[in-house]
């Protein structure tokens, strides 16, 4: 349908706030305060993919970058930890711990990249 213009992501947290800063301040995530400190964040083109799974109930988040190993340094020289990045057949990985307690997933890709769609 041409009349989809982006998507919404949600993260839960039992941390909203440190998580929040987390996106704001140690990423760079722009965004914007719609109302009592609640930032929607601005995300880079984003793609979908559909796996098979047997309760069709769970979805994933991860955030791509060009250099994950130039983007843990980054994070590391800022005193972040990160998992171990991991080699997939689809491309390297790690995970940011968020404040909140949740696991974040940041992979640079092996995989053909989709055009993005115009909003």
């Amino acid at each position: 349908m041409k009349d989809l213009v982006g998507a919404h992501v949600i993260l839960y947290s039992t941390q909203p706030e440190a998580d929040r800063a987390f996106l704001r301040d140690t990423l760079g995530l722009p965004n914007v305060d719609v109302g009592d400190g609640w930032l929607i964040f601005g995300l880079p083109t984003a793609e979908l993919a559909v796996h098979p799974d047997d309760q069709g109930s769970a979805h994933e988040l991860f955030l791509m970058c060009a250099d994950v190993d130039g983007f843990v340094a980054e994070l590391h020289s800022q005193g972040i930890e990160t998992d171990p990045v991991e080699a997939a057949a689809w491309g390297r990985l790690t995970y940011i711990r968020l404040p909140g307690g949740g696991k974040l997933g940041v992979y640079q890709p092996r995989h053909a990249r989709p055009p993005a769609t115009g909003a």
